[in-house]
């Protein structure tokens, strides 16, 4: 069960960067509003989930989370850049996550 909480925190941390970068630097009312309840949702999920899993498994794996799913959002919905390099980095923290998950407990 850890494991899902951590995975739904990861996918909030997501929607709270893609709030925020949506808030203007916070100037509009509802994406501001969106990047705070998210954020909290985020960080209270990984702190449930710490409760079971090492610390740096979930920081490690909740960051990962944000830092991929922010990359894809930002190609996808903000028409960022796709470069080899780009996608090469993404892949690498694909591939610490896994290595995490598969050197942690269950």
């Amino acid at each position: 069960m850890a494991w899902i909480t951590l995975l739904i925190a990861g996918l909030l941390e997501v929607v709270w960067a893609f709030a925020m970068k949506q808030s203007d630097g916070f100037t509009r009312p509802w994406p501001t509003a969106v990047t705070i309840v998210t954020m909290i949702a985020s960080f209270a999920l990984l702190s449930l989930a710490m409760r079971s899993l090492p610390l740096g498994t979930a920081y490690t794996v909740w960051t990962g989370i944000g830092a991929v799913g922010a990359f894809l959002v930002g190609i996808v919905w903000l028409g960022e850049a796709v470069t080899p390099a780009r996608l090469a980095a993404a892949i690498l923290i694909v591939a610490g996550l896994v290595t995490m998950k598969l050197s942690g407990p269950a």
